[in-house]
């Protein structure tokens, strides 16, 4: 699924209120009809969050606290890194790694922890086309192995790839939530309409 919407939409706001990094002012949040939220959840910034250590041990750390030690981890680790691209930098300190790199090890931890659902808050919103694309195929990557993903982006060419359902705000609202296909081909709304046109709201 993805949230699109112009700025200052809420798009980032639902996408925390959602995660569990707001809590809500008014209303409620439920999943499958229950106010408990999945247990196993996961969100990648657009600007990645890692710590100062080497990639491989950003991705044991989160491992760790999730429980997951010894061979295991260090099998899920080398996956992890090998799926990204990122296994010939595993001992490279996270923080030296191109925005690129960095991206795509916040995206090797996901796929270490295997989340129910991920959070996705304009993940390739300042990486140049070829890092974009190698972002959208891991998500695509993760997204295969069964994990849902709740994507927030401003390219509407990546939404049209990768989105399957879209959301869209105006205003603090859901303005429309409908296909994909059915959104770029013939938005229900005025507002999302006039979104895809490229005029300003």
């Amino acid at each position: 699924m993805f949230i699109l919407g112009p700025n200052g939409a809420g798009k980032s706001t639902l996408l925390r209120i959602l995660h569990g990094l707001i809590i809500p002012t008014q209303g409620t949040v439920t999943w499958n009809d229950v106010r408990t939220r999945p247990a196993e959840q996961a969100m990648v910034f657009q600007r990645p969050v890692l710590l100062r250590r080497s990639a491989e041990a950003n991705l044991r750390y989160a491992l760790a606290l999730s429980g997951v030690h010894g061979v295991n981890a260090e099998r899920r680790i080398f996956e992890a890194l090998t799926e990204v691209g990122l296994l010939d930098v595993a001992k490279r300190s996270a923080r030296v790694l191109s925005w690129g790199e960095q991206q795509r090890l916040a995206l090797a931890r996901v796929w270490a922890l295997e989340p129910e659902v991920l959070f996705l808050d304009e993940p390739t919103a300042s990486l140049d086309p070829h890092a974009t694309r190698a972002v959208e195929q891991i998500v695509s990557d993760i997204h295969a192995r069964g994990t849902t993903i709740v994507m927030t982006t401003h390219n509407l060419a990546q939404a049209k790839r990768l989105a399957d359902d879209i959301v869209f705000l105006h205003a603090g609202r859901i303005a429309e939530r409908t296909s994909a296909e059915s959104f770029f081909r013939s938005p229900h709304s005025a507002e999302a309409a006039t979104y895809l046109q490229g005029e300003r709201l």
